[in-house]
C-alpha cells in the first residue's frame, strides 16, 4: 500500500487579530500552527486534515466569540451543528466538502493588511509511482483562488511547443 502525502506551508504569517476564534480553532486543527510575531504560521508536514473532532464547548465557546462573524467556517460549523442533537459533547467535523482555501479568503477579506495569502504543497509518495509526485501553488485573495499544479505546468509547456498533439 502506497502513503500519499502532500506536505503544505502557508505565507504570509496570518495576523492572530485577523481571525475569528472560530477560524483560529479550526485552521490550528487542519494544519500545525507556530506563533511568529502577532500571528501564527500555518503548515502542515504530511497533509492538512479534513477531518477533526473538537468538544461542542470548544466550539460553542469559539462561535460566541466569532460574534457572529459571517464565512465559511461559521457556515460549516452551524451546519453540522444543526444536524446533531444539542446534548452531543463530541463533534466530528468533515472538513473535505469545505476547503481550508476558502476560510483563508474569508481573513484575507477582512483583513487590513493581508493582501493574499499562498499555499506551496509538495506531493510525494512512500512508493514510486506515477501519480504520487508534483507540486502546486495557490493564490488566495480575496476575489479569487488561484491555483497550478506541476502537472498544469507541464501541459501548458507540452503545448506551447507543439508536443502536445
Amino acid at each position: 500500500m502506497a502513503d500519499y502525502y502532500s506536505p503544505t506551508v502557508i505565507q504570509p504569517t496570518i495576523p492572530e487579530a485577523d481571525m475569528t476564534p472560530l477560524e483560529r480553532l479550526l485552521l490550528t486543527q487542519i494544519f500545525s500552527a507556530e506563533p511568529d510575531g502577532g500571528g501564527l504560521y500555518f503548515y502542515a508536514e504530511e497533509a492538512p486534515v479534513d477531518f477533526i473532532v473538537l468538544s461542542r464547548a470548544e466550539i460553542d465557546a469559539a462561535l460566541a466569540a466569532s460574534n457572529g462573524t459571517a464565512g465559511t467556517a461559521a457556515t460549516c460549523v452551524a451546519e453540522c451543528l444543526s444536524r446533531l442533537p444539542p446534548e452531543q459533547t463530541e463533534i466530528d467535523l468533515d472538513l473535505s466538502g469545505t476547503s481550508w482555501e476558502f476560510i483563508f479568503q474569508d481573513i484575507v477579506r477582512r483583513s487590513p493588511t493581508l493582501r493574499y495569502v499562498t499555499a506551496v504543497v509538495s506531493f510525494s509518495c512512500s512508493k514510486m509511482r506515477p501519480d504520487g509526485f508534483g507540486g502546486m501553488a495557490v493564490l488566495i485573495t480575496a476575489d479569487r483562488i488561484l491555483g497550478k499544479s506541476t502537472h498544469d505546468l507541464i501541459a501548458e509547456f507540452l503545448a506551447a511547443t507543439g508536443l502536445d498533439s
